[in-house]
């Protein structure tokens, strides 16, 4: 071979050599991560979290790479904290309360009437985030923010003005709070997901829900059922969850991007449930869905309901809801 016919061969050679090196580079740093939620692309909580990934994205130059599954699309809202923890996605939303089954302390904010306001939904948040944090990571999981939804109330399809108006109503339960308080009212609850609610009406699975302001602009409400008392029981919170394991294997830099898209998001996040609060209910009322507010015979009954599960959390929750609890009442004072 001739240094002639040799030249063209080693140039394409070298130049082979530098676009795989380039594309090795890219694929060891670049880092893709499909995280689901379960609810849809109009949920306020589903466009925060796509604003955390855009910030992820942003911040890492496109090195730490989110992708937002959204409306149960990729995995099931039962199977999303698993999932994370068995290391299929690296990182999930889920309604934190889903886990009560695992500790009571998870469902701390859904207690009726123990936190009903954003500030005092705050504080509780405050009082519970290292307890369960710590819970999170015996299990492999990193917590990285929350976010409450609005504070809940009761949805139907005729006016509730007496506590006897929700006996033997088959009602739309989503956690172990609210399946509780349906049995303490005399309701038959009854478990579905956000995507299935208008047909668990319109078919009469449901005949009432304790849900948001939010969930029933989201659905429409007005399509399947004409009434809501915004009875403010409870601010039930999302959270995000990331596997250590995916978390550990990012770079230093990416790691504190994380972080600090995680707080933003967390910050965010009240703001926009703050906001939704007052949207859903104009939105509601817009669309002719009647809405009230506890009368006193109702509201008698509902805070008895909520003493009951009060205590019933505190005994079943032991040393880290004592905990919890000591610190959230210290707050108030």
């Amino acid at each position: 071979m001739t240094v002639r016919n040799a030249l063209p061969r080693l140039a394409s050679a070298v130049a082979l050599g530098v676009s795989l090196a380039t594309l090795g580079t890219g694929a060891q740093a670049a880092t893709e991560w499909d995280m689901p939620t379960p609810y849809g692309d109009r949920t306020f909580h589903t466009v925060n979290i796509r604003e955390f990934a855009d910030d992820v994205r942003e911040a890492t130059d496109g090195e730490l790479d989110i992708t937002v599954h959204s409306n149960g699309s990729l995995i099931g809202h039962a199977e999303i904290k698993n999932s994370v923890r068995r290391g299929i996605v690296p990182i999930g939303e889920l309604i934190m309360s889903r886990l009560a089954n695992e500790n009571p302390i998870f469902e701390v904010d859904s207690v009726p009437y123990l936190a009903s306001s954003y500030e005092d939904a705050r504080a509780l948040w405050d009082a519970s985030r290292e307890v369960i944090a710590e819970e999170l990571s015996e299990q492999g999981l990193r917590l990285l923010f929350a976010v409450p939804w609005p504070p809940q109330g009761i949805y139907t399809q005729e006016e509730v003005d007496e506590p006897e108006d929700l006996q033997n109503l088959s009602m739309r339960a989503y956690n172990a709070a609210s399946e509780r308080l349906a049995q303490l009212a005399g309701a038959v609850p009854t478990q579905v997901e956000v995507p299935d609610i208008p047909t668990a009406f319109s078919t009469g699975r449901v005949g009432a829900m304790i849900t948001s302001p939010a969930t029933g602009a989201d659905t429409k409400a007005w399509d399947y059922l004409s009434h809501f008392n915004h009875a403010q029981l409870w601010l039930p919170k999302n959270m995000v969850i990331v596997s250590d394991r995916a978390f550990s294997r990012l770079d230093e830099a990416t790691r504190q991007a994380v972080l600090d898209a995680a707080a933003t998001a967390e910050e965010r996040g009240w703001e926009m449930s703050r906001q939704e609060t007052e949207d859903a209910l104009t939105v509601l009322e817009d669309n002719g869905i009647q809405v009230s507010t506890p009368t006193p015979a109702l509201a008698a009954k509902l805070e008895e309901i909520g003493a009951t599960m009060t205590e019933e959390w505190a005994e079943r929750a032991g040393e880290q809801g004592a905990a919890i609890l000591e610190a959230y009442r210290a707050s108030q004072e």
